[in-house]
C-alpha cells in the first residue's frame, strides 16, 4: 500500500547517515531530487483513488518538507565545519592599510547647497512642501485659469486619474502655502524635486530640481528684484558676468521676465550652447500678481513682492559645463567622481 511505502521512506530519511559533503549528495539523489524515491511517489500518486487521494498527498508534502529540511540541515553543518576547520593565512603586519574612501556629494547637492548660501547670507530663509499636490496650491491659487495648457495630462503626472491631486509641476506651490500660513514680511527659498510629464533628453527630463524665491512686504519693487539676482549671478558665477531681463508671461507674475546670463563657455561671442546668441536662460521672474496675494489671503493694497524660479540642473550644467542632462540621473560613478573635491 502506498501509505505504508511513505513511512518506510520517511524512517529512511530520519536514519540516513550523513557526516561527509559525498553522503550528503548520495541523500539529495536519493530523497531530494526530482528522480529520487519520494519523486516516484508523487508519480504514483495518479493511480490511487479520488477519495483518497487527498490524505495521501498530505502525507507526501509531510516527507518532502522533512526530506529537504534534514538535507538544508546538514548542508549548512557541513559548510560549517569546513569553514571553522580551513587554515587560516597569518596576519602580516607590514601590509599597508587599506584606504578609506569616502565618497561625493551629488553635484545638483553641491549647488543646490551654495544657491542656499547665497540667498541665506541677504535674509531668505529655506521652505520645504509636498511633493503630491492639489489643484489649488498647484494651479488655482497661482491664477492658472481651467483651461492653461499645463493642466493638460502632456504636462502633469496626475495621481490615480484624479484630476485634482498630482505631483507638483512647480516648487511655487510652496510659495502658496507659506503665504497662506505666514504674514508679511516673507523673504523665503523653496528648492525641490519637482515632476513634468515630458520627453527625457539632453535638455529635458520628467523629474527634475528647481530653486524658488519669494519676498512679500510693502514696497517691494521690480528694482528689488533686478538687484537680487543681479547679486545672485555674481555670486554663483562670476563678478563679470552680465544678466539681462526679458519680457514674458508667467500666470502669477506681472509684469514677468525670462532672465539671462552671458554664456559662461563663449563669453558672449556665441557659440551653439547659447545658440549663438551670447546669451543663456536660467529661469524666470516677476512681480507677484495681486490676484495671488488676495487668493493667499495677503491684501494686494498694502502689500507687493516679487517670486523668481531657476531649475538646478541648468544652473549645474552652466557651471561645471556639463552638456547631457541625462548624467545627473544615470549614477556613473565615473561622472560623479569628477565633483569629489567639491562635496
Amino acid at each position: 500500500m502506498l501509505l505504508d511505502k511513505v513511512k518506510e521512506i520517511q524512517g529512511q530519511v530520519a536514519s540516513f547517515p550523513i557526516t561527509t559533503p559525498a553522503e550528503l549528495e548520495q541523500f539529495r539523489i536519493a530523497y531530494v531530487g526530482r528522480k529520487g524515491v519520494i519523486g516516484d511517489l508523487f508519480d504514483a500518486l495518479k493511480t490511487v483513488p479520488q477519495d483518497e487521494r487527498k490524505a495521501l498527498g498530505a502525507e507526501l508534502n509531510t516527507l518532502k518538507n522533512f526530506a529537504q529540511t534534514r538535507f538544508n540541515e546538514f548542508q549548512a553543518l557541513l559548510e560549517n565545519q569546513h569553514t571553522n576547520g580551513s587554515a587560516q593565512a597569518p596576519l602580516d603586519l607590514t601590509l599597508p592599510t587599506i584606504p578609506n574612501e569616502l565618497g561625493s556629494r551629488h553635484p545638483l547637492s553641491i549647488v543646490r547647497n551654495r544657491i542656499i548660501e547665497i540667498f541665506e547670507r541677504i535674509g531668505f530663509n529655506v521652505s520645504e512642501g509636498p511633493e503630491i499636490e492639489d489643484d489649488w496650491h498647484n494651479f488655482t491659487a497661482l491664477n492658472f485659469p481651467e483651461n492653461h495648457p499645463a493642466r493638460d495630462m502632456q504636462d502633469t503626472f496626475f495621481i490615480e486619474k484624479n484630476p485634482d491631486i498630482a505631483l507638483r509641476t512647480h516648487t511655487s506651490s510652496v510659495q502658496v502655502r507659506l503665504m497662506e500660513t505666514q504674514k508679511p514680511p516673507i523673504r523665503s527659498l523653496m528648492p525641490g524635486r519637482v515632476f513634468r510629464n515630458e520627453a527625457i533628453s539632453a535638455r529635458a527630463h520628467c523629474i527634475f530640481h528647481q530653486v524658488e524665491g519669494l519676498y512679500v512686504n510693502t514696497d517691494v519693487s521690480f528694482a528689488d528684484l533686478k538687484q537680487t539676482l543681479y547679486h545672485f549671478a555674481k555670486e554663483m558665477f562670476a563678478k563679470d558676468i552680465k544678466i539681462r531681463f526679458r519680457p514674458s508671461f508667467f500666470p502669477f507674475t506681472e509684469p514677468s521676465a525670462e532672465i539671462d546670463i552671458s554664456c559662461l563657455i563663449c563669453k558672449g561671442k556665441g557659440c551653439n550652447i547659447c545658440k549663438y546668441t551670447g546669451w543663456v536662460e536660467i529661469g524666470g521672474s516677476g512681480m507677484v500678481d495681486p490676484n495671488v496675494l488676495e487668493n493667499c489671503g495677503i491684501d494686494s493694497q498694502k502689500y507687493t513682492g516679487f517670486a523668481f524660479g531657476m531649475g538646478i540642473e541648468r544652473i549645474t550644467m552652466l557651471a561645471y559645463q556639463i552638456k547631457d542632462l541625462r548624467l545627473f540621473t544615470e549614477n556613473d560613478i565615473r561622472f560623479l567622481r569628477q565633483f569629489s573635491q567639491l562635496s
